[in-house]
């Protein structure tokens, strides 16, 4: 059967902005138009593996905390970015955090819900010019996988005539048991920026676990991360394409009082590994050339 364009039956808006249900088997995906930002998936009544922030705000042109935001043609603060990403840009004007794309409307590219896999596929409206204060064409499209594990990959194409430099990522939020009881396998051994400390670079022993707030950058990423839930009986995996570098994030009590769109004990359900192409992992993209980003997110059990 060929693939179309028809927009899914199941849309539906959500606070202001227009959203898709899609089902395929036993699993559930909410996706957002605003961003192309994933908001939660599900399979079955297992529970949830990308988080819903019950308080998350969904209006236009504001970012959302919850899902998976897009972070493009930069991530986190513009100026703390590499020095090549930073150039890309051409205005006076602040720089909005984690780039250009996440407020915007994406459009749909294509739809196929025939057989083994849902597929999505999602662009940016090509802008004449570029996108405001970052003159560069540059197309970008996120492909959405649905079969027995989530897939998503965030293809960069530079059709202009000069390289492109980009940092970005998919910052996703994990749902979790109790963040204080979670581990994180992967990282024994690598180097990581440690943000809260004067961006030291520190090597990390032994497995990640939180007891306070976390904001880490793991450079020499592996293909394979997880989060051990003993809890929930699970573990997350995580396999990553196209990336060498990971941010781990959790905001834990203080910085979640500053927020308005999170519970207060919000941060004990949520968990952020974010798939990215960060520091020395940037990626400049030479004329005509094309970068994935993606990751394959799915559960196994935890045996006794």
């Amino acid at each position: 059967m060929p693939s179309h364009k028809l927009l899914p039956s199941a849309s539906f808006k959500l606070g202001e902005l227009d959203c898709w249900h899609f089902i395929h088997g036993n699993a559930q995906l909410l996706v957002a138009k605003q961003g192309a930002q994933v908001l939660s998936y599900q399979v079955g009544e297992d529970k949830p593996i990308i988080w819903l922030n019950e308080k998350a705000k969904y209006e236009h042109g504001k970012g959302i905390r919850t899902g998976v935001p897009i972070c493009w043609p930069w991530f986190g603060n513009l100026a703390l970015n590499p020095q090549s990403v930073q150039d890309m840009r051409a205005s006076e004007q602040p720089a909005t955090a984690h780039g250009l794309v996440r407020t915007r409307e994406w459009e749909l590219l294509d739809y196929d819900d025939a057989g083994e896999a849902l597929h999505i596929e999602l662009g940016v409206p090509q802008i004449e010019g570029g996108l405001p204060g970052w003159p560069h064409d540059v197309a970008l499209t996120l492909s959405i996988r649905l079969d027995t594990q989530l897939h998503l990959s965030l293809t960069s194409h530079n059709r202009s005539d000069t390289a492109v430099s980009i940092s970005q990522a998919l910052h996703s939020y994990f749902a979790v048991s109790d963040v204080r009881k979670v581990q994180v396998k992967g990282v024994d051994g690598l180097t990581y920026i440690e943000t809260l400390n004067d961006w030291k670079h520190v090597k990390q022993a032994g497995d990640l676990t939180f007891s306070g707030e976390t904001d880490r950058i793991y450079l020499n990423t592996p293909d394979t991360l997880s989060i051990v839930d003993p809890d929930w009986s699970r573990s997350i995996e995580l396999n990553s394409r196209g990336s060498r570098s990971a941010v781990i994030w959790n905001p834990w009590i203080g910085k979640t009082a500053s927020f308005s769109d999170m519970a207060a004990d919000g941060w004990q359900r949520m968990l952020c590994i974010e798939t990215a192409n960060v520091m020395d992992d940037v990626i400049t993209l030479q004329p005509g050339a094309s970068h994935t980003l993606g990751v394959s997110i799915g559960t196994r059990p935890l045996t006794a």
